[in-house]
């Protein structure tokens, strides 16, 4: 269905007497679910009718200022419009036209958390504008839902390459690979998945094989990594980067499914994993330590100090393989000078 058609479509059923269409395009009941028949009407509440005037205005102003080239899209012609059409942020955020066209004339309609989420990306909002939108929309707003972080600065890179020659790596929720130092890049290979062109952990674990993964228990480390993929997902039900994500690893692997429909939740914490790389002769133990990162919600650096001396000397043999044998055997002439204390 065109634009027009369903602009028409709804025309038809307002003069009916019949109640707005939620943001998938199907009716809804004016007055919202009953409190306490499910857990969907959790976060909301109707907006205020002195803020829909408000809630109009700000998604006016914010869509404006974004350009069909911010979002990948081609500018056409005959553009009347400063920024996106309401049918492109509709479009980009996955929701109905006609739903997002009420939204932005302010009329008395819900939003869940999850759609605010994806309406809140298309339009490329910061932290206190999309704190602005919850408010104005009537829904409770969490601080740190959004996990969706893909870069890291300067200042959280240097501490992760000072960690080196120890593994180090900055992880969002999801277990996107947000930043790594070179003894982290040693130890795994993290490739990117597909068109997305993100690198993600759990992907590269789930879709190599077996005697390629760097895990050796991957019995025992995986089914704790979907667990603690469940406790972050728990927030983000629902939004379309959770769900494809999901969706697409579950198609690539039938052992991540199996584990995922298992239902386990566990937090990130301390644990004593064990590695293999084809360059070092023995098993690599390290124990690894999540620090949370003020500024980056929902994102944690994953650092891993060897669990014995073995491990140490292992380290030591892959960061040589690494730099090359003339520099290691420098640095190893230097060492033996100035032993560590």
């Amino acid at each position: 269905m065109t634009a027009q058609q369903q602009r028409t479509a709804h025309t038809q059923r307002a003069a009916r007497g019949e109640p707005p269409p939620g943001p998938d395009g199907r009716g809804q009941d004016r007055r919202g679910p009953t409190p306490g028949t499910d857990g969907r009407d959790q976060g909301r509440r109707r907006a205020a009718p002195g803020r829909r005037p408000e809630l109009a205005a700000f998604l006016r102003s914010r869509r404006a200022r974004v350009t069909p080239a911010d979002v990948g899209m081609a500018p056409g012609l005959r553009r009347r419009t400063p920024g996106l059409r309401r049918e492109e942020v509709a479009q980009l955020s996955g929701v109905g036209v006609t739903w997002y066209t009420w939204l932005e004339q302010g009329r008395p309609i819900n939003a869940s958390p999850q759609v605010l989420d994806a309406v809140a990306r298309t339009l490329r909002l910061d932290p206190p504008e999309r704190e602005h939108l919850y408010q104005l929309a009537g829904v409770a707003f969490i601080p740190g839902r959004e996990s969706d972080t893909l870069e890291v600065g300067e200042e959280i890179q240097g501490i992760i390459d000072a960690l080196d020659p120890h593994p180090a790596v900055v992880y969002n929720a999801r277990y996107d690979v947000l930043a790594t130092n070179p003894a982290y890049l040693d130890l795994f290979g993290v490739p990117v998945m597909g068109e997305s062109r993100v690198r993600n952990v759990l992907w590269a674990l789930f879709t190599m094989s077996e005697r390629a993964c760097p895990v050796v228990h991957r019995s025992q480390e995986l089914p704790l990594m979907v667990a603690t993929l469940r406790s972050g997902y728990g927030r983000h039900a629902g939004e379309p980067a959770w769900e494809s994500f999901i969706e697409a690893l579950s198609a690539a692997s039938p052992y991540f499914t199996k584990l995922w429909r298992s239902g386990d939740v566990a937090p990130p914490g301390r644990r004593v994993k064990t590695f293999r790389h084809w360059a070092v002769a023995g098993d690599i133990r390290l124990t690894s330590v999540s620090l949370t990162v003020n500024g980056l919600p929902e994102c944690r650096i994953v650092a891993y100090t060897p669990a014995d001396e073995a491990s140490v000397g292992r380290l030591a043999e892959l960061r040589a393989h690494r730099r090359g044998p003339c520099e290691a055997g420098a640095e190893g002439g230097a060492a033996s000078r100035n032993p560590a204390p």
